[in-house]
């Protein structure tokens, strides 16, 4: 009887050997996949973080570069402006000399 004993009890063992083995890969697997489901969150949330991040540089680049335009047309305008006045200068004295010359000039 007690080789019977003796053969259940290895038996048992096997089987609980087993089932251990069968719970190991199970909770490999699971591992596996958990690790796996985590590097593919962290590569969206690196992803979106990246996107924000590039978003943000062209927002502030675009303004730079809308700013530098502003700042160049003003400048611009400035000395259109300025040529303006001093051709007009030149240009009135010849004007007021001639308007002069017409009004004091008689047509006899």
């Amino acid at each position: 009887m007690d080789s019977l004993r003796g053969q259940g009890g290895i038996q048992m063992l096997l089987t609980a050997e087993q089932e251990a083995g069968r719970i190991v890969s199970a909770a490999r697997t699971a591992k596996l996949a958990r690790m796996k489901q985590a590097k593919d969150e962290a590569e969206k949330e690196m992803e979106e973080y990246r996107s924000r991040l590039e978003e943000e540089y062209q927002t502030q680049v675009s303004g730079a570069d809308q700013e530098a335009a502003a700042k160049r047309l003003d400048e611009e305008t400035e000395v259109r402006i300025q040529n303006l006045k001093d051709s007009g200068s030149k240009v009135s004295k010849e004007i007021v000399k001639m308007l002069i010359k017409y009004v004091t000039t008689t047509g006899a």
